[in-house]
């Protein structure tokens, strides 16, 4: 993963709002929510939520798509995997360890 979006995507998460709607979509799976159901279940303002998310969009942590007059929202899991991934790339120099050893997003 570019050093640059990880960057991004950590700032992006580095506010406790973004945080919140980021986890939310999480939550939600690869179905997502709609803008306004995000909006009411963390009471934020529409153009609070907007500002956000446009941002956790521009870190590439979520994606967005139009169904009629909605947009729905979905993390973008990939970009999760993959920060997860080079956060932990050289975890214990090598060695087994505990985070080896994490469940695979999603698993059942």
């Amino acid at each position: 993963m570019d050093s640059n979006l990880v960057v991004r995507a950590l700032g992006a998460l580095a506010h406790e709002s973004r945080l919140a709607i980021f986890r939310s979509l999480i939550v939600a799976g690869p179905d997502g929510m709609a803008a306004g159901e995000i909006a009411q279940q963390l009471g934020v303002s529409p153009s609070s939520l907007s500002f956000h998310l446009k941002d956790l969009s521009h870190a590439e942590l979520v994606k967005s798509r139009q169904e009629g007059r909605f947009i729905f929202y979905t993390a973008n899991f990939d970009a999760m995997t993959s920060l997860i991934g080079f956060l932990t790339e050289n975890c214990c120099a090598g060695a087994t360890c505990a985070a080896s050893n994490l469940p695979g997003c999603c698993e059942k």
